[in-house]
């Protein structure tokens, strides 16, 4: 199981990125950085691979609907070539909120639009001529749209590796199911190992039996916070630190109904739960819709506790698939966070 974390650069990015270097040396396997509606990733990305000599780095995630698809393909490519080799395309819908209200672009037909986009950029990176005429792509545009001089044409440039892994985020069957079929990896969160065959199970298997062997077998990338302790206090502490998070993405991150999050709790048997975080989330009690997840999810879905402890939830998050686990060390200081990643690097070496 490798270790990777995803990249937070509240107090400063130039300072983050220099903690990433003693990171590097704890072994850290890869870093992601997100893009939500804060900073672009793309810059970011570039900034950490010229800091860096080892760590992969992947975009965690770049959202499908502002960049063509081609774009997406060139600019993976550009950053595979400044890393020499070591960039993942993590990719995925976002939300309606986020893409309709920030971008001003409709967001429709997420699965189509992925299952179009992975198929373009391994055209681009290939470097053949890029030809697709699918529902939502046309490249080159059709005779009767724009000036007609549209040819088909291949990336100048020569990549460092043609085939440069895709992972997608995917919560809902259907997205899965797509994922399983055609990305090189899965990115889901709120990951509860004993119950992911249950939630997900059907899906992956529908994907993995339409699979092209030659992607090999599918990569799961799962963020969890990350803390040993042998304190129950303290851990009791940390796990309440993660209350507002959860209760941001299960209470307010989508409409009623169109919570992408809040699904997947449901879906675990924590409806009521559900239904009570958004009402008071949605309704500006936030303090309040923290207080109401339960103490059972948040342990489900981390790692914090004694040794021997975090070390049985990893054997069963590796039991249950996963393959990368993306930590959030949740040390006050760099030394305690660099700590905190050797001791996830010697946990999980020996499994």
């Amino acid at each position: 199981m490798r270790i990777g974390m995803g990249i937070n650069y509240a107090g400063g990015f130039e300072e983050t990125v220099a903690e990433l270097a003693e990171h590097e040396k704890a072994g850290l396997d890869i870093v992601f950085v997100p893009e939500a509606y804060s900073f672009d990733a793309v810059s970011q990305l570039g900034f950490i691979a010229a800091r860096t000599e080892r760590v992969e780095i992947a975009s965690g995630i770049l959202q499908i609907y502002t960049r063509t698809p081609t774009l997406t393909a060139m600019t993976a490519a550009g950053l595979d070539y400044v890393s020499g080799g070591r960039f993942t395309l993590g990719i995925g819908a976002s939300g309606p909120q986020v893409i309709e209200g920030f971008h001003g672009v409709p967001y429709d037909a997420p699965l189509g639009r992925t299952r179009e986009i992975i198929d373009i950029c391994r055209q681009v990176w290939r470097r053949e001529r890029v030809e697709h005429q699918g529902k939502h792509y046309a490249i080159p545009l059709p005779e009767g749209e724009g000036t007609g001089l549209g040819k088909p044409l291949k990336l100048i440039n020569h990549p460092v590796r043609s085939e440069i892994p895709i992972l997608v985020a995917a919560l809902g069957p259907k997205n899965v199911t797509l994922v399983a079929e055609k990305a090189d990896g899965w990115q889901p969160i709120f990951f509860v190992p004993e119950k992911a065959h249950e939630v997900w199970g059907e899906s992956l298997e529908a994907g993995k039996a339409k699979r092209d062997p030659s992607l090999g077998p599918l990569q799961v990338f799962l963020q969890t916070s990350f803390f040993v302790t042998e304190d129950d206090d303290v851990a009791s502490q940390m796990l309440d630190g993660m209350r507002n998070m959860v209760a941001l993405y299960v209470g307010g991150m989508g409409a009623k109904g169109k919570n992408f999050y809040n699904d997947v709790a449901r879906r675990y048997g924590y409806d009521d739960e559900a239904e009570t975080i958004q009402d008071l989330y949605l309704s500006g009690k936030k303090d309040e819709a923290a207080k109401e997840v339960p103490e059972e999810l948040l342990r489900a879905i981390s790692l914090i506790g004694p040794r021997s402890y975090v070390a049985e939830r990893m054997a069963a998050f590796a039991e249950a698939g996963v393959t990368t686990l993306n930590i959030t060390p949740l040390g006050g200081t760099t030394a305690e966070r660099v700590a905190l990643v050797g001791q996830a690097k010697e946990i999980a070496a020996d499994l």
